[in-house]
């Protein structure tokens, strides 16, 4: 995907929805200098084109019963693209999966996995993970506390 031309608005607009995706279409128009028709017709493109991709809330894990969270290094023992895409989509049917990155390096995955307990988390890693199809082997590391989580990526709103 070629990179986006974006004027000082349209960053203005991204920097502030990523902030806050329920802002109102008056306010982020007010907070980008332009009235609210204009604004809601960049919103409207800048979804079409593909940079926003979507809104969503962003929920406690913890308050919901989710207090283990594990990133998990996976190994293939092949790494044909058939293969590679087999897993993906394996793991796309998981939720307690919550992120999947491909990698270049020693593991071929990066997973995030939620659990309610470390039971649970054990029960996954022994029941699905290690024995899905093409699984060598899984890494795991306990996350015990997050010191930064921001989504999204750094936007200048200058010029």
């Amino acid at each position: 995907m070629a990179r986006a031309k974006l004027d000082r608005i349209d960053r203005r607009i991204l920097s502030d929805l990523q902030s806050n995706g329920r802002m109102t279409n008056v306010e982020l128009a007010e907070r980008a200098g332009i009235s609210a028709p204009p604004c809601l017709r960049r919103v409207r493109a800048l979804e079409r084109a593909g940079i926003i991709k979507g809104y969503h809330a962003e929920l406690s894990p913890e308050a919901l019963g989710y207090s283990v969270s594990v990133f998990a290094l996976v190994g293939l023992n092949s790494q044909a693209e058939a293969d590679l895409k087999a897993f993906e989509e394996l793991i796309a049917n998981w939720d307690e999966v919550r992120e999947c990155h491909m990698l270049a390096g020693e593991a071929d995955f990066l997973l995030k996995i939620v659990a309610e307990t470390w039971d649970d988390y054990q029960k996954f890693l022994t029941t699905r993970l290690t024995s899905a199809p093409n699984v060598s082997h899984v890494k795991s590391m306990m996350v015990f506390r997050t010191a930064k989580e921001v989504p999204g990526v750094p936007i200048s709103t200058e010029a």
